[in-house]
């Protein structure tokens, strides 16, 4: 857990890729052993996609990886994870998700806790800032993207 907070600058440098392409700002990566497997940001608006959200982004870059691989590893979201990620995290028997902030959205957690997740929400305020000005001046975008 210790290294929660520096796994978490990296994610959030993913979510400032993703704004600085025009897209939302959110970013996520993998992690197994210490060590970064993958990244991947918010691409819904650069891609034209229905679900490039950044956990999605992040899972389809570390490519096909083995079960034991993914029973071993941590997801990290700057924003806590939506329906179709939280699902997607489920599917491959993620076990540990730590999220940047829940304040500006705060997706399924009680059901990937009672289904065995473990989940850590630092409430982080560069990720907390981020999203609350992205939401304040793209409201109709942010809308978009969480189907509302």
């Amino acid at each position: 857990m210790s290294r929660d907070h520096d796994f978490m600058k990296e994610a959030l440098l993913e979510a400032k890729k993703s704004l600085s392409q025009g897209g939302i700002p959110i970013g996520s990566i993998l992690v197994i052993d210490n060590h970064i497997i993958a990244r991947g940001h918010n691409q819904r608006v650069q891609k034209n996609s229905a679900i490039l959200h950044a956990e999605m982004d992040c899972l389809e870059n570390a490519g096909r990886l083995t079960a034991a691989q993914y029973q071993q590893s941590t997801l990290y979201s700057t924003l806590s994870p939506c329906a179709m990620c939280s699902g997607t995290s489920l599917l491959y028997s993620i076990p540990r998700i730590v999220i940047g902030e829940n304040i500006t959205f705060k997706g399924p957690e009680e059901y990937l806790m009672s289904q065995g997740i473990e989940l850590s929400v630092l409430n982080d305020s560069q990720c907390i800032d981020l999203m609350t000005q992205f939401i304040e001046q793209q409201p109709t975008l942010w809308n978009e993207d969480i189907g509302i």
